[in-house]
């Protein structure tokens, strides 16, 4: 891939995500549910990873270009399509919410710019996909199979995760899910994207392939946006000020992220 074809690359993603979070952005306005937004990112970043490893920005072969397409088609049906069922049974996602309600009557505006910068971040994800892709490796090798099972345990984790989490919320029981994965990680889902998101960066380096280390950036970016800005910290916030003294003792007890035996949880 030459410095050219790598600099468009990266323009037709970026103009392609800050697209998708402009529809978003409208969906959120005409439906008043911020919960849409995520739905729209997911399909978004889907599809610019797919058209990036379609496209023929490199050198690699088709195989690897299917193959990696494929694997960004399949992460953004499952989260996509499981966002979406969430979505039609809320009216706010809580984290959207809380920021539209301490913006104010500037809502709408801090919102556009939220989704803008949202977009722009993504960027690294869709590079990974991309730069995965167009590994010029000429044939599929240890690495692609290496990422292809990094990949479907992080896809399966994720499932087994969400999965817990609705079979909890339908029981009735309320409170907070310790159930399976969540007795052992506040977060599953989330750390089972963070794992998903390595197999790109183990299939795209390869000997004399300098742009390939890059793909680093798509783990490191998903993470530290979970870890740090949009994941944990604005859905730790919501479920103390729900569950109050039962989350704080969760807190105490359950690793936030990585999964982990609970320290003494009571039975």
């Amino acid at each position: 891939m030459t410095a050219a074809s790598f600099a468009a690359a990266i323009a037709v993603m970026a103009v392609m995500m800050a697209g998708f979070m402009a529809l978003a952005t409208l969906i959120e306005r005409r439906t008043g549910n911020s919960g849409w937004i995520d739905v729209v990112w997911t399909f978004g970043l889907g599809t610019t990873g797919v058209i990036g490893a379609l496209l023929p920005f490199g050198d690699g072969p088709l195989s690897r270009r299917l193959l990696v397409a494929g694997l960004a088609l399949l992460w953004a049906l499952r989260l996509g399509l499981h966002i979406a069922q969430r979505t039609k049974g809320i009216a706010e996602d809580p984290r959207y919410a809380r920021l539209k309600r301490d913006w104010g009557a500037d809502a709408p505006r801090q919102m556009a710019r939220l989704l803008q910068i949202q977009a722009l971040v993504s960027v690294p994800l869709a590079l990974g996909i991309l730069l995965a892709a167009h590994n010029p490796s000429p044939v599929l090798g240890w690495r692609d199979l290496a990422g292809v099972l990094v990949f479907a345990i992080g896809i399966a984790g994720g499932t087994v995760a969400d999965r817990q989490m609705r079979a909890f919320a339908r029981s009735g029981s309320g409170g907070v899910c310790r159930r399976g994965l969540w007795g052992w990680s506040r977060h599953p889902n989330y750390f089972f994207e963070c794992v998903l998101w390595c197999a790109y960066a183990v299939i795209a380096p390869a000997a004399l392939y300098a742009w390939g280390w890059l793909a680093l950036l798509a783990p490191a970016c998903i993470t530290l946006l979970l870890v740090r800005i949009s994941g944990i910290p604005p859905l730790e916030q919501h479920m103390l000020a729900k569950h109050g003294a039962a989350y704080r003792d969760y807190q105490m007890r359950t690793s936030a992220l990585i999964p982990l035996p609970p320290q003494g949880m009571k039975r």
